[in-house]
């Protein structure tokens, strides 16, 4: 991706994502001073908040929203991930010590106009037709060794799509980067 976040900067980010599950069992409200937030955190993206326990999917949600301030999208999607993920039941207290935290942070998206511009591992897609719509993150295609092709075929089922949709003139295809970092990374 063509930026980076200083340490200090994604440590403040995953600081931010516990503390905003935390707060939906304490009952707190997130409260965030302005002047706590480092500098280069002040721009807008869009961004997906992955959860992990004992290294497998606990959650993940985000969105592509380049019209809110990156700490205020980590906060709202790490709320929403452990929570509204129907994939799995919702985070309980006692697991939120044992979950750990991966933030990416967005590129806005481009029109794929060639299939031969994705790049494994750079890349992430997003894939529309009518109605329906998937997404996967560029770390997954890595993670499960995909090539272009199975990378394509994958996201249109995740979408609920056909594997081949992505072939068809009516589906729209994009691609986008992340700037990915979890708690591990940050660990001393």
């Amino acid at each position: 991706m063509g930026f980076k976040l200083s340490e200090n900067a994604c440590k403040f980010l995953v600081r931010t994502a516990r503390k905003a599950i935390g707060s939906k069992f304490d009952e707190n409200k997130l409260i965030t001073n302005k002047q706590d937030i480092p500098e280069e955190l002040d721009f807008n993206s869009g961004c997906f908040v992955t959860l992990h326990k004992n290294g497998k999917l606990r959650g993940c949600i985000g969105n592509f929203r380049e019209d809110k301030n990156i700490v205020e999208n980590v906060a709202e999607m790490a709320v929403q991930s452990p929570f509204n993920d129907m994939r799995f039941p919702p985070l309980t207290k006692d697991e939120l010590s044992h979950v750990e935290i991966e933030i990416s942070v967005l590129s806005p998206m481009v029109p794929v106009n060639s299939f031969d511009e994705i790049k494994i591992g750079r890349d992430g897609l997003y894939i529309s037709k009518g109605i329906f719509s998937g997404v996967l993150l560029p770390q997954v295609a890595s993670e499960y060794g995909w090539n272009v092709e199975e990378f394509l075929k994958n996201t249109c089922r995740k979408a609920g799509l056909p594997a081949d949709a992505y072939k068809a003139a009516d589906t729209k295809v994009y691609r986008f980067e992340a700037f990915v970092f979890s708690e591990q990374d940050l660990k001393e």
